[in-house]
């Protein structure tokens, strides 16, 4: 089995948005899709979406976060998570936090793996943010790194996000043992 990484480094952009979408997009044809908004929804379950979405990107901080912390986190008044449903089954999510009554934070969107290819991307996001602006905010950030898909930063773009500042992160990849722990805990 291959070593992962001790740590990444990632170049990170933020982004803002202060305007909402003026575009539209049809739903992908044939396929069924459902975007439901999950308030109480389940740890083991967010934890399954949070790794099918975010494990070929190196999405990690949430997996190390025990019950307590995660539940505290998920069920933040101030936080919404909807999942992407496609022909019955999960194929993605989006979470937003509202950080105050000015700016919304799209903190997470992604699909999983068996979505990609199907045209559904582009519509998603498009979703993700009619549903925040819908709560007015002044500004929608977001933030993406080279660690991502290499065209989220080009599909932020052509929805309205505009890069306000660029850095650096570490990112610590999961290890053996943890991974190992994840597996026990689903």
């Amino acid at each position: 089995m291959a070593k992962a990484p001790s740590s990444l480094k990632a170049h990170v952009t933020r982004l803002e948005m202060t305007a909402a979408p003026k575009t539209s997009l049809p739903v992908p044809v044939n396929i069924q899709t459902a975007i439901m908004r999950a308030p109480e929804i389940p740890l083991p379950f967010y934890r399954y979406l949070y790794r099918q979405v975010g494990a070929r990107w190196q999405w990690v901080d949430r997996l190390r976060m025990g019950d307590e912390e995660l539940a505290v986190t998920l069920y933040d008044k101030r936080n919404t998570i909807c999942v992407l449903y496609v022909n019955g089954a999960p194929a993605g999510f989006y979470e937003y936090l509202t950080v105050d009554e000015d700016t919304i934070e799209l903190s997470h969107f992604g699909l999983m793996e068996h979505a990609l290819g199907l045209g559904i991307g582009k519509w998603f996001l498009l979703q993700a943010l009619y549903a925040i602006w819908t709560q007015n905010p002044v500004r929608v950030t977001t933030m993406t790194n080279n660690l991502d898909h290499p065209r989220a930063l080009q599909l932020y773009q052509m929805f309205g996000f505009s890069p306000v500042s660029t850095g650096t992160a570490i990112v610590r990849p999961l290890s053996d043992k943890e991974l190992l722990e994840l597996a026990k805990r689903s």
